[in-house]
């Protein structure tokens, strides 16, 4: 028999960094997740994306125990990651503040495309290029 599903919770915590403090610890506790056991359990399966801000979806069940899934980083993480740069523009048509290659573009859509809600890589390439310029980078080609 399944367990019942009483909450989903969606979080975004950078990799291999969860810890109790706020805001995770209150987030978890207030929804019956033992804390410790949560951080342990996503900093030992987060390891390899260290410094990305990582999407997970957290299932808790009725006899309060949970079940998490950690999806790609996020795409505006991973393009900040390859341009260099701390946060977007604040004027991103006027301003650009960085730049990052096609290749990079088209290696972050493909590692995102399980995540987005399209199959074709060309769309995901686009999903990518739309962020880029949100974040007011210049996609150069290489």
């Amino acid at each position: 028999m399944a367990k019942e599903i009483i909450k989903k919770i969606k979080l975004q915590i950078i990799g291999g960094k969860a810890t109790p403090a706020p805001p995770l610890g209150p987030i978890l506790g207030q929804n019956g997740i033992p804390i410790p056991q949560f951080c342990q359990e996503f900093n030992e399966k987060s390891s390899s994306m260290v410094g990305y801000e990582i999407p997970v979806v957290v299932q808790v069940f009725k006899d309060r125990t949970f079940k998490m899934t950690l999806l790609q980083p996020t795409v505006a993480g991973m393009l900040k990651k390859f341009a260099n740069i701390e946060k977007g523009s604040a004027t991103p048509n006027s301003k650009k503040i960085g730049k990052v290659n096609m290749s990079d573009i088209v290696e972050i859509a493909k590692r995102k495309l399980p995540d987005l809600n399209t199959k074709k890589l060309e769309s995901a390439v686009k999903i990518v290029l739309g962020t880029a310029k949100s974040l007011g980078l210049e996609v150069i080609d290489n």
